[in-house]
């Protein structure tokens, strides 16, 4: 029964992000959900920060790091981020890296600027809803967590409630960092 709804849900999901991807900027195949399954390796994906820097996923082995997925203009992003900050802030001297891409346009840069001001993390612009091997982004906030072997730990797609809070923080990343 669990597996079926589970599969109905996935099925659901990629409908969705099918049905939704003209009016997002153009048709890009869907990650396939194996690509994505928790204990397998994490795609790769590159951070081009707001200060121009590229931080890339590969360089990153060794750390614990968060993908997290936001906007300006989504109401539980400005709840999130707060307590995402915190957490990296507290944790990074534990191996944890937590990179912020935001679905603004350009032309919503200043906000951005201002929004990721307070972050204790490197933010830029996805550029689209298309976010490499992780799919496209239908739904925010949307994380995604990769082990210190490169292993996807958490996967945002699979969580009925994908926000982090500081509870799920301590259940899924805290026992990552302590490996």
């Amino acid at each position: 029964m669990h597996s079926d709804l589970t599969s109905r849900r996935n099925w659901l999901r990629r409908a969705s992000a099918l049905a939704c991807a003209p009016a997002l900027g153009g048709w890009h195949a869907l990650a396939h959900a194996d690509s994505l399954a928790v204990g397998r390796p994490a795609p790769p994906l590159a951070l081009r920060t707001l200060d121009g820097r590229t931080i890339d996923t590969r360089d990153l082995h060794g750390q614990v790091v968060i993908l997290t997925f936001w906007a300006t203009w989504c109401g539980p992003c400005h709840t999130e981020l707060p307590v995402l900050s915190a957490y990296a802030a507290a944790h990074a001297r534990e191996g944890l890296t937590v990179l912020g891409f935001s679905l603004d346009t350009p032309d919503s840069l200043a906000d951005v600027r201002k929004m990721a001001s307070s972050l204790a993390f490197p933010v830029g612009l996805l550029g689209g809803a298309y976010a490499g091997g992780y799919g496209r982004v239908w739904r925010l906030p949307v994380n995604f967590t990769i082990d210190r072997a490169g292993m996807l730990a958490d996967n945002g797609w699979d969580d009925d409630s994908p926000a982090w809070t500081a509870e799920r923080l301590e259940h899924i990343v805290t026992p990552l960092l302590r490996r």
